[in-house]
């Protein structure tokens, strides 16, 4: 069973928070409420989240205060920001929100089916990601067992035809997801994540592709996962 990924809103205001998660209820995704930016801290110390709705005006920490903590995490840096606002101030308002550190800036009252459809690729971008860390935790396990995991029962050689064949269907996934972004002419912050996830999988497939019979003697290194 494929777990859920975790996407945390941030408002001080529960109208707000009860129209977001109306609006993402559909992604089938878990939703998480924070009312503040301490608040929102506190549930980045011990959960993983594909990305953050962040709204800007909040009494005490407000959104860019918040994103500025989120971002200096080592934990927490890398999660996208979607900021939200009720009010435009202008360009030097929206590029505060990007220096900040957010991937988006929409402004409120804001279309549903935009938001939805760019937290939705946020949510994929992060659930390929995550299928990706899955194989290379397999492929150390085949390398730092000789071949063979333990308590696993399988050969050498069987073992990484089902990496290769797990590791193709992220591929094939990954692919069609770059796609659809080039063809929906995506955030460029979304087309750069993606195209960091292939570059990742490449990585790994070389790593992999290393292991086979007469490949060589020699051990590949297992690619980056930052």
């Amino acid at each position: 069973m494929v777990q859920k990924a975790k996407i945390l809103l941030v408002d001080d205001r529960p109208e707000n928070l009860l129209a977001l998660e109306a609006i993402l209820s559909a992604l089938d995704q878990t939703l998480v409420r924070a009312s503040s930016g301490e608040e929102a801290l506190k549930a980045l110390l011990t959960d993983d989240f594909a990305v953050i709705l962040l709204d800007v005006q909040m009494p005490g920490m407000d959104g860019f205060e918040t994103a500025a903590h989120i971002k200096r995490r080592e934990r927490t840096r890398d999660i996208p920001i979607i900021f939200l606002t009720a009010i435009n101030h202008g360009p030097h308002h929206t590029f505060r929100g990007y220096a900040a550190g957010a991937v988006d800036y929409i402004s409120k009252p804001f279309d549903p089916w935009v938001l939805r459809a760019k937290v939705s690729v946020f949510v994929e971008l992060y659930m390929k990601n995550c299928q990706l860390r899955e194989q290379a935790a397999l492929l150390r396990l085949q390398l730092e067992g000789g071949g063979q995991t333990a308590g696993d029962p399988k050969e050498p050689a069987g073992l990484l035809a089902e990496l290769s064949a797990r590791l193709a269907a992220v591929e094939e996934q990954a692919e069609a997801l770059s796609k659809q972004l080039d063809d929906e002419s995506a955030d460029a912050a979304a087309v750069a994540t993606a195209a960091h996830l292939e570059r990742k999988l490449t990585g790994l497939r070389r790593a992999l592709d290393a292991l086979e019979p007469g490949a060589g003697s020699g051990t590949a290194p297992l690619p980056s996962q930052n």
